[in-house]
C-alpha cells in the first residue's frame, strides 16, 4: 500500500538547516499493522505526516495504493486524506462543542454522505466501539479511554484504508491503553492498514513489524515472531 524512497524532509530557518528525515525508505503491506519507534526528535512524527498527505517531502518519493503523491496538490492531498486516511492522535483531538456521535459524524459531513446513511454509520461504530451508550454526552463528560474510543470510531467510520495513529495510547493509563491497542488490532484483523508511531515497546508488540529511525533514518527493521 505505501511505498517510500528515499524520502528527504529539511526544515530551514535563517540561521541553521535540520534534516528532519534523511533518506528514509520502506515499504508497508495491505493489511500489515507496522509500528514507528525512536526518541523523541528523530523523525517520526514528520514521516507520519507526510504519510498522512499532511506535508510534503523536500526530496524522494512517496507512492500511497499504486499512485505517485510526492507532490500532488493539496486539493487532491484532501481527498485522499477524507477517502483512504483516518487518524487517532494522542490527544484525541474532538470537538468539545460537538457531542459523541457529533463528532464522529464530522468525516462524513465533509464526504458529503446523506443524513439517513451518516446516521446508520455513526450508530453502527458507536456500537462497535462500545461507545454508543455515551452518543449524546460532550468529550469533557467522558474519561481518557472513553474520548480515545470516540476517536478511532471517528477515524473508521468511512471505512478508510489506512489508519494512522500517532501515540494512541499516550494519555491512557495501562487499562485503557490497553482497550485501545486491542481495538486497533481488531480492525487490522478486518482488514484495515495501520501505521502508528509509539515510545511504548508494550504497544508495538501489537505490530507485525517494527520500523526504528535515529537522527531522521530507519536503522532496523525487526519482524514481529
Amino acid at each position: 500500500m505505501l511505498q517510500i524512497n528515499h524520502l528527504e524532509k529539511i526544515y530551514r530557518t535563517e540561521e541553521v538547516q535540520t534534516k528532519a528525515l534523511n533518506n528514509v525508505s520502506f515499504t508497508v503491506q495491505e493489511g500489515e499493522f507496522v509500528a514507528i519507534m525512536g526518541p523523541s526528535g528523530c523523525g517520526k512524527s514528520t514521516l507520519l505526516n507526510i504519510i498522512g498527505l499532511l506535508d510534503e517531502p523536500d526530496g524522494g518519493t512517496f507512492t500511497f495504493a499504486g499512485t505517485d503523491v510526492t507532490h500532488v496538490t493539496e486539493r487532491r492531498r484532501a481527498e485522499l486524506r477524507k477517502t483512504h486516511i483516518g487518524f487517532v492522535f494522542q490527544s484525541f483531538n474532538l470537538i468539545e462543542e460537538l457531542t459523541v456521535a457529533e463528532n464522529v459524524e464530522l468525516p462524513l459531513i465533509y464526504l458529503g454522505v446523506g443524513a439517513t446513511e451518516r446516521k446508520e454509520k455513526v450508530q453502527r461504530v458507536l456500537e462497535k466501539m462500545q461507545i454508543m451508550h455515551r452518543r449524546n454526552h460532550f468529550p469533557q463528560q467522558l474519561s481518557g479511554g472513553q474520548q480515545q474510543r470516540v476517536a478511532v470510531a471517528r477515524a473508521v467510520v468511512n471505512s478508510p484504508r489506512l489508519i494512522l495513529a500517532d501515540e494512541p495510547t499516550g494519555n491512557l493509563d495501562s487499562s485503557n491503553g490497553n482497550e485501545v491497542m486491542e481495538l486497533l488490532t481488531e480492525l487490522n484483523e478486518a482488514g484495515t492498514t495501520i501505521v502508528m508511531v509509539t515510545h511504548s515497546e508494550h504497544d508495538a508488540r501489537y505490530a507485525h513489524r517494527v520500523v526504528r529511525l535515529l537522527d531522521g533514518q530507519v536503522v532496523l527493521e525487526n519482524v514481529r515472531v
